[in-house]
């Protein structure tokens, strides 16, 4: 089924959305690696998922998917279900679990939809998920989602959609005692490098 919905959404996306994909020599061909994405619309999840070359877990909010049948298929298919308002230890737990058996990982450092199509700032959840994990980061930034299918709208509009992805980055054991202070200069430094993929302005300036 995964790969049936690949195929699918790949070929949609390039039939309605001239979808392109550009730096997919950068993402490894095994191995655990985290990948780190903007987020401007529902449209980015099936459209990063079908720019991978493999299959991945996606690391999303808890509540989704409401639908108790539906969020059942979607966990099968790949989606860890991530409280927002803590670390929620138990979802970053099951991504490391993820990581250490080699499966690529997707969050999406700002937590959630962008409201104007800018860059927000990044969340610790993407710092603390490098830190335990010490996995390579692999920024990819996904355009035009924002302008087809942005928050609240009802309809998606035809408009060119791409998916970039950028040289993966390394994070080194940090002498740093405070965590929360670590998490967060990952979050920024992850932000930046997709600020640069994208030919975005960094969000902390």
């Amino acid at each position: 089924m995964y790969w049936g919905l690949w195929l699918l959404f790949r070929f949609l996306g390039r039939l309605c959305f001239r979808f392109h994909i550009d730096g997919e020599q950068f993402f490894p061909k095994t191995g655990g690696v985290i990948v780190a994405a903007n987020h401007a619309s529902f449209l980015d999840i099936p459209l990063l998922g079908c720019a991978i070359p493999r299959r991945v877990v996606f690391l999303g909010r808890a509540n989704l998917f409401p639908n108790k049948l539906i969020s059942w298929i979607i966990q099968r298919l790949g989606w860890i279900p991530l409280k927002t308002h803590r670390l929620d230890r138990r979802a970053f737990g099951l991504a490391l679990e993820y990581l250490r058996e080699g499966t690529p990982v997707v969050i999406f450092p700002e937590g959630t939809r962008t409201e104007d199509g800018q860059l927000q700032l990044g969340k610790p959840g993407i710092g603390y998920l490098v830190a335990e994990s010490q996995c390579q980061v692999i920024p990819a930034y996904i355009s035009g989602t924002f302008k087809v299918l942005p928050i609240r709208a009802k309809c998606p509009r035809l408009f060119p959609i791409s998916v970039s992805f950028g040289k993966s980055i390394g994070f080194h054991k940090s002498d740093i005692e405070d965590k929360k202070q670590e998490y967060e200069q990952i979050g920024r430094s992850v932000m930046e490098h997709i600020a640069q993929v994208g030919g975005m302005s960094s969000p902390y300036k």
